[in-house]
């Protein structure tokens, strides 16, 4: 019997991990680390987090090179054929490595089951007998922690979607609050609400952390360079933000 553990590890800081996180990584008698060819600094965070919490434990530790999604083709089509690739890769280093069955564990970026496709690989694992899954602390938490503001305006919900979507459809209708992630192209930019504010954040929880709030049309310019700069000192980024109509920069208590 194989038993996969998913578990949600925050966005880069060690201290972000939960008891329950902890714990599943000491009880797992494998853990996979995917490699990613431009973002060496998240596999040394992995190790780092796994060299902490593992001292004195006998879990194996075993990296792996993650597929690459196709640049070419429709994106939902890519992203199937993604996914796929990388379940087999899954079931096949699991093979490789825990032969007689056990406990095998992932450790997801902030929480499983936001804005990532963990769960749904791990369904594709027809080896796999059981799933679970162990919270953690996601970006949009992150960055509202590190701006000091609550996620939602009083008795308003948020609507949370990606880069892609929002350059496609615009601000999304009946939404004051918009949440957005993984935006390559600072989709933001091509919005028509000058009287919005932003709060970006980009690696957060980590050393480089890097934010910047106010109003759209004033900072909009800003987090393009920075965000094009900070990409070319560390080759990669990852960030995240919050747009708001309607409310103060400080935001308003929930």
């Amino acid at each position: 019997m194989i038993h996969l553990d998913l578990i949600g590890i925050g966005t880069g800081n060690p201290d972000h991990l939960t008891r329950a996180a902890e714990t599943a990584m000491r009880s797992a008698d494998l853990i996979l680390l995917p490699r990613k060819e431009d973002k060496a600094e998240l596999i040394d965070l992995r190790r780092d987090i796994c060299a902490q919490v593992l001292a004195g434990t006998s879990v194996r530790v075993v990296e792996f090179d993650l597929p690459v999604r196709a640049a070419e083709g429709a994106y939902l089509d890519t992203v199937e054929h993604w996914h796929d690739a990388i379940a087999e890769r899954w079931a096949a280093e699991i093979a490789a490595h825990l032969p007689g069955g056990g406990r095998v564990a992932l450790l997801v970026w902030g929480d499983p089951s936001l804005y990532d496709s963990t769960i749904r690989i791990a369904r594709r694992l027809a080896s796999v007998e059981r799933v679970s899954v162990v919270p953690g602390i996601t970006s949009l938490q992150a960055l509202c922690a590190a701006h000091a503001i609550p996620f939602n305006a009083v008795g308003a919900p948020v609507l949370v979607t990606t880069g892609r979507r929002l350059r496609k459809g615009g601000w999304p209708e009946g939404a004051d609050s918009v949440a957005v992630m993984l935006d390559g192209g600072c989709a933001f930019t091509t919005l028509d609400q000058p009287d919005a504010a932003i709060w970006w954040g980009a690696y957060l929880g980590m050393g480089q952390q890097a934010i910047e709030a106010g109003r759209l049309a004033d900072v909009a310019d800003r987090i393009v360079a920075r965000r094009a700069e900070l990409r070319r000192v560390h080759g990669w980024i990852m960030d995240v933000y919050l747009l708001r109509r309607g409310g103060d920069l400080v935001g308003e208590e929930a």
